[in-house]
């Protein structure tokens, strides 16, 4: 790691949304306890919903770090360009009523709400119940699922496409690979693979994302792409940006959004 990344720590990007909804005002500083009430409200709110809430992810980092901001980070991120040109990329090439999963969901906006809104199934798994909450209030036309991704059965070729918009940030790099090579296997042939990444070469990195403490890991972006080739996708096209978020102490970090799809068979662990 050089001496500027050591200055100036990466900061994790989140999914976007809209910045009106959401369980806290402008400002308002969330504590532990009141988060945990607003889950158990979530819980009676939605027994009966599509939404599918279970307390497994208490002690995840992840969890604890997207319980605590809530929808704050919709601000930051809603102007995002190239997330919305890569849902379009996906919107061109999708059949008709497609089945989406939606990794790293968090508010539901704009992924689960764009691909929602254009006919498509979508069901988006997070590791933080707030979030859950809040995407499934948004998008009620869709279905949400609050637990770690890697824990959760799928069908084998169950899936048209999967969305992957920086949720990668916070598990190792063995984890991130695990994952990417799980996820193509739940793609049927020729089903379509997105994701996006901050390509940064660092790997436990211990830094502050809008008030909390964070360990990111990731890859610098060619090895990124080697990565998505390992597990089986073959890379359509990629974009890289400088994105701002929408912070008073916000700097441009990079961005990295790869639109793929599986041709074949994935290929074994």
């Amino acid at each position: 790691m050089n001496d500027q990344q050591s200055r100036h720590p990466p900061t994790l990007p989140c999914r976007p949304a809209s910045p009106q909804a959401g369980p806290t005002r402008r400002g308002e500083r969330r504590t532990v306890v009141g988060v945990r009430r607003e889950w158990h409200d979530a819980r009676h709110r939605y027994a009966e919903t599509g939404c599918v809430l279970v307390d497994e992810n208490r002690g995840s980092p992840a969890a604890a770090v997207f319980d605590a901001l809530g929808s704050d980070y919709e601000e930051a991120f809603a102007a995002s360009e190239a997330h919305r040109a890569s849902l379009a990329w996906l919107l061109e090439r999708l059949p008709p009523a497609a089945r989406v999963l939606d990794v790293g969901s968090g508010t539901g906006r704009p992924t689960a709400a764009t691909l929602s809104a254009a006919g498509h199934r979508v069901l988006g798994v997070d590791v933080s119940p707030v979030m859950v909450e809040i995407a499934s209030r948004q998008v009620p036309d869709a279905e949400f699922r609050c637990g770690d991704i890697r824990d959760m059965p799928f069908e084998d070729g169950s899936f048209d496409a999967v969305c992957l918009y920086f949720a990668l940030l916070q598990m190792s790099r063995a984890e991130q690979s695990g994952l990417l090579h799980r996820l193509v296997r739940v793609l049927r042939p020729g089903g379509l693979f997105v994701l996006a990444t901050v390509p940064l070469d660092v790997e436990d990195f211990d830094g502050v994302f809008m008030g909390q403490s964070v360990r990111v890991t990731s890859f610098a972006a060619q090895d990124v792409v080697g990565l998505v080739r390992v597990a089986g996708l073959t890379v359509l096209s990629e974009r890289s940006v400088l994105f701002t978020p929408a912070r008073p102490d916000a700097t441009p970090e990079p961005q990295l959004f790869l639109h793929c799809r599986c041709e074949a068979t994935a290929p074994a662990d």
